[in-house]
């Protein structure tokens, strides 16, 4: 069994994170667009790192794609003082997401079968949590934001996922927000087919650039 795409719930988990944004009063750009990924995924693990001191707009796009999935969203956090900021910042989304405290590398490997992740490319450690990651037999999508801003200019997917098991079927950078650097890993079977569905365009309009960006999923 394979991840597969359905346009119907990307779309519900587009309007709903923009609807939470504005009434949240939190940036919107990045969050729908990968609450609209996660949802189509259909994930039913969703795992996040977050900073001290970060956006937690990105939180509330994963809270809204894991209410649609019926699946878990856990955010993991360095430590109790940054526990304490990120539930604050979040407020009344905060009943949807699970937060685990530790260091990332180490929390994340407890976490078996992640259907889609999210790091942020301004820890130094971002490649040592996506080496940790255990990922689902269904395959799975990862996700670097503020990739711009990332240490190691000699990132590479492949670099990270075939020097295991798991296999990379394509990877995608997107100048959304700060940049978004998207991966695609195969299932267990390693089939590179993710879905027998219709294509389907989606068009997403970053709110920061103005730019209009139209994928093909």
């Amino acid at each position: 069994m394979k991840l597969t795409w359905s346009p119907e719930m990307a779309s519900k988990a587009y309007i709903d994170t923009v609807a939470s944004c504005i009434k949240l009063h939190k940036e919107s750009g990045v969050a729908e667009l990968v609450s609209a990924m996660a949802a189509g995924w259909n994930a039913r693990l969703i795992v996040e790192t977050w900073l001290s001191g970060g956006a937690t707009a990105t939180s509330i796009g994963l809270a809204v794609a894991s209410h649609h999935t019926g699946g878990r969203h856990v955010c993991i956090v360095p430590d109790h003082k940054s526990k304490s900021e990120y539930m604050e910042a979040l407020g009344e989304t905060d009943e949807n997401v699970e937060v685990v405290v530790g260091e990332p590398e180490e929390a994340v490997e407890v976490l078996t079968g992640i259907d889609f992740m999210v790091v942020d490319c301004q820890s130094k450690d971002f490649e040592k949590i996506l080496r940790s990651a255990k990922l689902g037999a269904r395959g799975a999508v990862l996700v670097c934001k503020n990739a711009n801003s990332r240490m190691s200019l000699s990132f590479r997917w492949r670099s990270i996922l075939d020097a295991g098991s798991r296999r990379l079927l394509r990877s995608k950078f997107l100048p959304v927000g700060r940049g978004l650097d998207i991966a695609y890993v195969a299932s267990i079977s390693g089939s590179s087919s993710t879905g027998r569905g219709k294509s389907r365009w989606i068009k997403h309009v970053d709110q920061q650039s103005g730019e209009e960006i139209v994928i093909r999923k």
